[in-house]
């Protein structure tokens, strides 16, 4: 089983570990069941969901499965992370969207809640992608008021937020009476985001990537990780998979990242990351490549919807 190393959160509470495993895109609840189980047997400790991506149940089964068959000997051992859609980023909604949420997952507490992005939908409205005349005008300030009060009533251990630009998270800063955590964002060789994780860094915000492979296809895009010669390049000099020294290069960066596979072989081939390193050289080569971000905002919308809302406007 591996061992996967941690960092320390600026809350205070426990550390997260540097490779977790996401849950969103499964088609079916039972391979997310069997996946998490798999993962855990693996060494796997941070799991990431979200209301919207239906997750939340089929994951609180394999954590009570796998508390059942000892494979873990208490929930503390596990860093479980979901987030605030949309839809429910009114402040009045926030509490029992959470509360929900731990039922799902049969759990007392999480150790971090995200908003999922910097926009509000109306209520009840789980389009995804989403369309344009759902958005609302999102009232970050209420919002993240009730995000606090989860976790002073002790449901939520650290807080944070997914999609936020700097310039949003200036704007949260301004008066959080709870500074954010974690920053979730796209994160891999070709959509690097240097700016940002030196802002992050420099204001205590932990950084965690997801799509650190390059993600699933989505609405036609293609997987520009895995077509990079240069990272082709480097994995056939290393011995090792493209996939890998993706991983290793997010590892390098000091982000904690979010891995997601139903084959137990690739999910163990994840965790290879550790006792070995890129060369200067290659190092040099990974940050010459061009950026493209695989999730615009126009992917997000459907029919690559407009960007007219002042929320939003600042995403990329």
């Amino acid at each position: 089983m591996a061992s996967i190393p941690e960092v320390a959160l600026s809350s205070g509470y426990r550390s997260i570990p540097l490779v977790g495993m996401g849950t969103g895109g499964f088609p079916v609840p039972e391979d997310a069941r069997l996946a998490v189980l798999h993962a855990i047997e693996l060494g796997y400790r941070h799991f990431d969901t979200a209301s919207v991506y239906q997750s939340e149940q089929p994951l609180g089964e394999a954590i009570a499965e796998a508390l059942q068959r000892g494979l873990i000997k208490s929930r503390s051992e596990l860093f479980v992370t979901s987030k605030l859609w949309c839809s429910e980023a009114h402040p009045d909604l926030v509490l029992p969207s959470l509360q929900r949420s731990l039922r799902n997952l049969q759990l007392d507490y999480l150790d971090l809640y995200l908003i999922h992005w910097p926009m509000c939908l109306k209520p009840g409205v789980y389009n995804f992608p989403i369309n344009e005349e759902d958005i609302l005008p999102f009232d970050l300030k209420s919002v993240w008021e009730a995000m606090e009060k989860c976790q002073k009533l002790g449901l939520v251990k650290s807080l944070g937020v997914s999609n936020f630009s700097g310039k949003k998270l200036e704007e949260l800063l301004g008066f959080a009476e709870i500074s954010p955590a974690v920053n979730q964002v796209e994160i891999n060789p070709l959509w690097q985001q240097k700016k940002l994780r030196k802002f992050c860094d420099d204001r205590g915000i932990h950084v965690t990537a997801y799509s650190p492979i390059g993600g699933q296809s989505f609405q036609g895009s293609k997987n520009v990780v895995m077509e990079s010669e240069v990272l082709k390049e480097i994995a056939k000099a290393k011995g090792k998979t493209l996939a890998q020294v993706s991983l290793r290069w997010v590892y390098e960066q000091g982000v904690s990242m979010l891995v997601k596979s139903r084959n137990k072989e690739r999910l163990k081939e994840n965790l290879e990351i550790f006792d070995w390193e890129l060369s200067d050289e290659e190092r040099q080569k990974i940050s010459q490549i061009p950026q493209s971000k695989k999730y615009p905002l126009q992917l997000v919308l459907s029919h690559g919807g407009s960007i007219r809302s002042p929320d939003l406007s600042d995403i990329e």
